[in-house]
């Protein structure tokens, strides 16, 4: 496929040309043409991601916790899996909150472009500033009692209320393994349906993300670059400081939280389980794909690892469903950003609500394609920040892309490993390595990008 036929290309192409053309039209004065005639495509396409949010985290969930009952002789190895790849999860997130709000790269804006952003998304700030005030004044159980809803349907009205939603989904999903399973079977099948037709619906809403793309950034560009030059430096100083910011939390966990799980649980020294695993390391960079790439990290976690078939067909298709830990990382640090070049300050029971709902959501939605952006926007809306904002990281998604996807399939090969060796399934081979770097090559690759399984 030619290359400007690739979704990433044209989404980079609709950043750089709303990038331009904001900076032209701030200087032209023409900020009502842009409000009127532009920056409506890029409401209609975050629209589109919020209308698809509530029957992705619905029908996905479902379906991944019902799908539990086919795994029955797997059960006690999918109990490990499952707490293993949430524990990562978990970590990884908390992970990205420290390092955004110790780093805080959004901070690095100057107050001049704070206040236009905050002029320009003042509804969105004053509601953020309202939920991080009443969150002072909860008991300490209210997060609990507010996870459950009283109707379904008004919960399902309000992106806000998504954890509710997350409720809802595993309290259903955990019914249907409940009952006879001629009897789950017809509603199953019903979700199973619904799910498919999630995933089609994201695939069209994700060819219009050129267009939105560059309506959204060329209104928040328009709006920023009003009046000086210098907003622009400094967003762009700032987006600078969140990718460092995301590649040492992404770094951490690769050359530190995974060895130290290795170490301990395992007898494969960390040398050589990087090495074993370079092969899906490379294809999981080049194709940005943890889908794509688990032909090679199957091949690798059973030859140049050691991890029983049993083992490795199990965990490794499961992970790369639903062990996302460098997305979920980037979307901690992500959310954060925003909120701080906003100018909204976010209460510690805000940042609960992102570790809660991306690693709860973690569970179903990562294998459905572009959940990473819908999951992002869920975020956004459930903390109360401008869903809008995800247009001031754009720019950099697709490199930082090729990291957290090679983050996720290290932490695949990690969690096949040491659930192995509890299993007693681990035989590392005495010889080294069996697969060799150059065997990628011929590795069949696809073109779809981490955000099409995350």
């Amino acid at each position: 496929m030619a290359w400007y036929k690739q979704l990433h290309w044209q989404i980079l192409i609709g950043l750089v040309l709303g990038l331009a053309y904001g900076v032209v039209a701030a200087s032209a004065g023409w900020a009502g043409f842009t409000s009127d005639w532009i920056a409506p495509f890029g409401t209609i396409f975050l629209n589109l991601l919020k209308l698809i949010a509530v029957p992705l985290i619905l029908a996905s969930l479902v379906v991944g916790v019902a799908s539990l009952r086919d795994l029955k002789k797997l059960s006690r190895i999918g109990g490990k899996t499952l707490g293993l790849y949430l524990l990562t999860t978990t970590i990884a997130l908390t992970l990205g909150l420290v390092l955004v709000n110790t780093l805080q790269p959004g901070n690095t804006v100057t107050q001049e472009t704070q206040t236009k952003l905050e002029q320009t998304y003042q509804d969105e700030v004053e509601m953020s500033k309202k939920l991080a005030s009443d969150a002072k004044n909860r008991g300490p159980l209210q997060p609990l009692v507010d996870l459950v809803p009283a109707n379904f349907f008004s919960s399902a009205s309000d992106n806000g209320n998504m954890l509710q939603i997350v409720f809802v989904a595993i309290f259903i999903g955990i019914g249907l393994l409940l009952i006879p399973k001629e009897d789950a079977e017809p509603l199953l099948s019903f979700f199973r349906s619904l799910n498919e037709l999630v995933i089609r619906l994201i695939d069209l809403i994700m060819y219009t993300a050129p267009i939105g793309v560059f309506g959204l950034l060329a209104d928040a560009i328009t709006s920023i670059a009003t009046g000086s030059a210098g907003n622009i430096v400094s967003l762009l100083g700032a987006l600078g400081f969140y990718c460092l910011t995301v590649v040492i939390g992404l770094a951490i966990m690769v050359f530190l939280v995974y060895p130290i799980f290795m170490s301990l649980f395992t007898p494969v020294a960390v040398g050589d389980y990087f090495q074993a695993i370079l092969p899906a390391q490379l294809v999981a960079f080049s194709t940005s794909s943890s889908g794509g790439t688990l032909p090679v990290t199957m091949e690798v976690s059973e030859k140049n690892l050691g991890v029983s078939e049993e083992i490795a067909s199990f965990v490794l298709p499961l992970g790369a469903t639903i062990n996302m830990d460098g997305t979920a990382l980037y979307q901690s640090v992500a959310a954060v950003f925003i909120a701080q070049v906003l100018g909204i300050g976010l209460a510690i029971s805000q940042q609960l609500n992102i570790v809660l709902l991306a690693t709860l959501a973690s569970i179903g939605a990562a294998a459905v394609p572009s959940a990473g952006t819908v999951m992002l926007v869920v975020i956004l809306e459930s903390i109360g920040v401008p869903s809008a904002g995800i247009a001031l990281i754009w720019a950099a998604d697709r490199p930082l892309d090729m990291l957290r996807t090679t983050n996720n399939v290290t932490g695949d090969t990690m969690v096949a490993s040491v659930i192995a060796q509890s299993e007693g399934q681990l035989n590392f081979p005495t010889n080294g390595v069996q697969m060799d770097v150059m065997d990628v090559q011929d590795t069949p690759q696809t073109e779809s990008a981490e955000e099409t399984t995350a």
